[in-house]
């Protein structure tokens, strides 16, 4: 399809996809440019598996599929290469993934965004969104390498919560379930919330998304009890476990402490809750990955709630990790992972790299302006990979057991 004389305009000649990867094809609704976080446009769509084994085409230019896409992200939506959040007509198996309607397209963190996905899933979080790579051509024109990944969002096969109903007031039913976001960006269904050591940060809650009084005051109070029990007590107390699994959050803290990820505590970071007054804060799913090895000034690794600039404070961390349970459970989780599933993630980076490099490099000629941070053979080599080295000896150092 000439996308150029339909719109009546002439486009300059585009840099092609490389046909290393599956190729999505998205055209919106009058071929619109996509300018919007808050409101969908319609387009149709079909996935080309380029004939590689392990991935099905679905759709066709001539039998297109239909969607709905809008834009996402803080940061990365200043960009000129633009993330999306994509919501088909049908519940579809994009790339191997389990059939479902929601998606997100990350348009950067080439290199962080599998790395930290990767390590969730081995150190076995409850669950981490899928992942792939995948080339985009948006209206004709060749937008380049992004990951498709699976929308974190509460249902079966993503975050497994009893969901309440919007604006539910049953007693019973509004201790949970429970998917909430710490963000500081301004969103509509969020509350804020001053931590006791004076911070504030923004709560938004994503199931339910839209709340009775009860069900504010509800998760209000639990966070304020949870934040009170975790300021106001001596270290050698465990109230604060009465809140917070501790399990989980000692998985979080350690897939984002060797990922260096200094905003892991301050923005997405997503906790559930199951339903019952004896439930508890879930760390996790993983998200955003978009800082992860960024303090290369320092002369010497150091922890993630060390060291930030003001606006990556943590919310929480810096006080939990005073108490000596909770470091003694980091060891402990430290110890069986680094021998029992980090010790072949050197090998996994590699030859995701490998495989996404042509993708990567046809990306730098759509978008030359990123060609030092998308040029990720070399940044691989010289960059994240020794840093990840680095960082994974020197927590070995801080946690592991002695050698005999």
């Amino acid at each position: 399809m000439v996308i150029d004389a339909i719109l009546g305009k002439q486009l300059p000649p585009m840099p092609s996809y490389s046909g290393t990867l599956p190729v999505l094809f998205i055209n919106t609704e009058g071929y619109h440019d996509i300018v919007s976080k808050d409101e969908y446009i319609h387009a149709q769509w079909w996935l080309d598996n380029m004939g590689l084994e392990g991935y099905e085409s679905i759709g066709s230019p001539e039998e297109p599929l239909g969607m709905q896409i809008k834009g996402r992200g803080n940061y990365t939506w200043t960009l000129n290469k633009k993330p999306f959040r994509i919501k088909l007509d049908e519940k579809q198996p994009l790339l191997g993934m389990k059939k479902n309607r929601n998606f997100c397209l990350l348009a950067s963190d080439l290199w962080t965004a599998p790395l930290g996905f990767e390590l969730s899933r081995r150190i076995g979080l409850a669950y981490t969104p899928a992942i792939e790579p995948v080339e985009i051509v948006l209206n004709g024109q060749y937008i380049g390498l992004y990951y498709l990944t699976e929308k974190i969002k509460a249902g079966k096969d993503r975050v497994e919560i009893i969901e309440q109903s919007n604006g539910d007031n049953n007693p019973d039913h509004i201790t949970g379930g429970w998917l909430i976001e710490i963000d500081n960006h301004p969103e509509e269904n969020q509350f804020v919330f001053q931590e006791g050591n004076g911070n504030w940060m923004g709560i938004i809650y994503h199931s339910p998304d839209s709340v009775s009084p009860e069900q504010l005051e509800y998760i209000r109070n639990f966070i304020a009890d949870m934040d009170t029990a975790i300021y106001c007590m001596p270290t050698d107390s465990n109230e604060w476990e009465n809140y917070i699994d501790i399990d989980s959050m000692v998985s979080f803290y350690i897939v984002n402490e060797i990922a260096d990820e200094v905003e892991s505590f301050t923005n997405s970071l997503y906790l559930h809750k199951h339903r019952g007054d004896s439930t508890k804060l879930i760390f996790g799913p993983v998200w955003d990955f978009g800082c992860s090895f960024g303090r290369t000034q320092e002369p010497t690794p150091c922890f993630i709630y060390e060291n930030t600039a003001e606006y990556f404070t943590p919310h929480w961390l810096k006080k939990i990790v005073e108490y000596p349970h909770f470091q003694e459970c980091v060891r402990q989780q430290w110890n069986s992972f680094y021998h029992n599933g980090l010790e072949t993630i050197i090998d996994y980076m590699d030859n995701w790299v490998e495989r996404v490099t042509p993708a990567a490099m046809a990306e730098i000629k759509r978008w030359p302006e990123y060609a030092y941070d998308n040029n990720l053979e070399y940044q691989h080599l010289y960059y994240y990979k020794p840093l990840l080295i680095a960082k994974i000896n020197w927590l070995n150092e801080q946690w592991g057991e002695p050698e005999d």
